[in-house]
């Protein structure tokens, strides 16, 4: 047996030195015994075979089969992709104490920083005033400023209250916007005391200036937003689309935004990379940033010091405090979990 902790370490699409600063790389290695450890994928006999050994396993996804039948000494999964492993025996994990952990706050601060600076891009023009200067036709002083207007004050509405928009919160918190927030996943006192006001969708998406979409993707919450709530926003509004294109009935977006109804700021899109000829690419209302807010160097670094902290908690016998927790009430209603479930009952 060796002395340290035995853990595997099969983070693939990531690469180690992506998610591991040098720091956090000699603490890992300081502190366990790592099978793998290597940018490309373990082979899957050797990855099974290891499973029944080891304490905990760092991945991007759950690729093992029913490797984890045989897992008698595994105390952790811990996933550095940003979403809860697919294929994954959850009721086994939670019979077992098993903890599923997500490294999905590890991009909050990235996330909710590209969020504002895309709001404040579309509600100050910025982007169409830098294209019309490189053009040439660039209108000065007042009349390049029809339709801006000054984030200080005004109504904001949150699409979900998750890790990102308790980062965001306290950004805004300079410009003195109310905020309301519509979760159906948090009880109202829950959200009075994180100083936001709970709202019904519909009347969060009429009063709200600027309206960010932070919700994650569920089996309950595709195309949410539809023409009849995207229609009411106000006429200039903002809205801010920076989780999944999932919530948002897309093609109404663009619809909307194309005829001038209100401005977006988008991140994310129905599909990665976006055609080149949709036509939201000339929406001249349209802030675009190719999914882009989560993946700088920073905040990828976080992951894998989340990822260290939490596992030397649970290997302490103290409960993970970094990462987001599977829970048995919800992990069958993220979107990509539902799906595989809803699959595998057609089988």
């Amino acid at each position: 047996m060796p002395d340290k902790p035995l853990i595997l370490v099969d983070p693939h699409f990531r690469q180690m030195s992506e998610i591991f600063s040098p720091a956090d790389r000699q603490r890992l290695y300081d502190q366990y015994e790592v099978i793998w450890g290597k940018d490309e994928p373990m082979p899957l006999e050797a990855a099974q075979e290891a499973l029944s050994r080891v304490q905990a396993v760092i991945c991007a996804d759950w690729r093992y089969g029913d490797a984890l039948y045989n897992a008698s000494q595994l105390r952790a999964v811990l996933t550095v992709s940003g979403g809860f492993p697919r294929s994954l025996d959850y009721e086994t994990c939670f019979s077992r104490r098993i903890h599923v952990l997500s490294a999905a706050p590890g991009f909050a601060r990235a996330v909710a920083e590209m969020a504002l600076a895309l709001a404040l891009g579309a509600s100050r023009g910025i982007a169409a005033g830098d294209r019309a200067m490189r053009a040439g036709n660039e209108q000065w002083l007042h009349a390049g400023n029809v339709g801006a207007f000054m984030l200080y004050g005004q109504p904001v509405g949150f699409i979900g209250y998750g890790s990102i928009a308790r980062a965001l919160r306290p950004l805004l918190a300079p410009f003195g916007c109310q905020i309301s927030v519509y979760d159906p996943w948090l009880v109202d006192g829950y959200l009075r005391a994180q100083g936001v006001q709970p709202a019904s969708l519909e009347r969060l998406i009429e009063s709200s200036k600027v309206i960010f979409v932070l919700a994650a993707p569920t089996s309950e919450n595709r195309a949410l937003i539809s023409r009849d709530l995207l229609e009411r926003i106000q006429p200039g509004a903002v809205f801010v689309l920076i989780s999944r294109s999932h919530v948002v009935d897309f093609d109404v977006l663009t619809e909307l935004v194309c005829a001038g109804r209100f401005k977006a700021a988008i991140d994310v899109f129905p599909i990665e990379p976006l055609p080149l000829d949709h036509p939201i690419r000339q929406a001249q209302e349209a802030v675009l940033s190719a999914h882009r807010a989560g993946p700088v160097v920073e905040a990828l670094w976080e992951l894998g010091e989340m990822v260290l902290d939490d596992l030397e908690a649970i290997l302490r016998g103290l409960p993970p405090q970094r990462m987001q927790v599977a829970q048995s009430e919800l992990i069958g209603r993220y979107a990509s979990l539902a799906v595989k479930k809803a699959q595998s009952e057609t089988k």
